[in-house]
């Protein structure tokens, strides 16, 4: 795989992706954008050892791998309608997060909203996001660059994912919830012996 190459290099694991897609319950897009995700990681960081399956737990949590609500990946794996989460307005169960530029430019009171198929809070897409898709573009809505930016996330979070203790640091950087860590886990494990979820 030629992981320089321009344009949407992700669509190079089509044939990969396509042989496990209807198994797994996984669009193909998706699959190709966590497998490409995971062979950058490699090389870049070879010492943190993430799986294509990690990032197949985490949004199939998050948004079903980008058909949350009806939302489908396009070609170029944009996912549309745009998935975005509750505002995070600080009621029962709910972090309070307010978006100061928007509440600034509206005059009330405006809630962040996690953004895309990995669920991004924009301050952490800010910092962390980046183009996976090549075309010029870090957007949290194209799951390629999700997925990317996720796995580089974690990585910096958890260092060595092969650990136990690195895996589960990961996870809690990326959602401070036991709850929400076993799902994902059960979710991975599921994936890596070809069951769907």
């Amino acid at each position: 795989m030629d992981l320089d190459a321009p344009g949407r290099t992700a669509n190079q694991l089509q044939d990969w992706a396509q042989q496990r897609s209807g198994t797994l319950a996984i669009p193909v897009p998706a699959l190709e954008a966590y497998g490409y995700a995971a062979a950058v990681l490699a090389r870049s960081r070879p010492d943190c050892g993430i799986g294509w399956t990690t990032l197949a737990g985490i949004a199939s949590v998050e948004s079903k791998h980008g058909t949350h609500a009806g939302s489908r990946i396009g070609p170029e794996g944009t996912v549309a309608p745009p998935i975005r989460g509750i505002p995070l307005d600080g009621s029962p169960g709910v972090q309070r997060i307010v978006d100061t530029e928007a509440t600034a430019k509206s005059g009330t009171t405006v809630y962040v909203r996690a953004m895309g198929p990995f669920q991004f809070l924009p301050e952490t897409w800010k910092r962390w996001g980046v183009d996976a898709n090549g075309d010029g573009v870090a957007d949290p809505d194209n799951i390629d660059d999700a997925a990317l930016t996720a796995a580089r996330y974690l990585c910096a979070s958890g260092g060595d994912l092969t650990t136990p203790a690195g895996w589960q640091r990961a996870l809690n950087t990326y959602n401070e919830s036991n709850e929400y860590m076993m799902e994902v886990r059960n979710r991975a494990a599921a994936y890596s012996v070809g069951r769907r979820v």
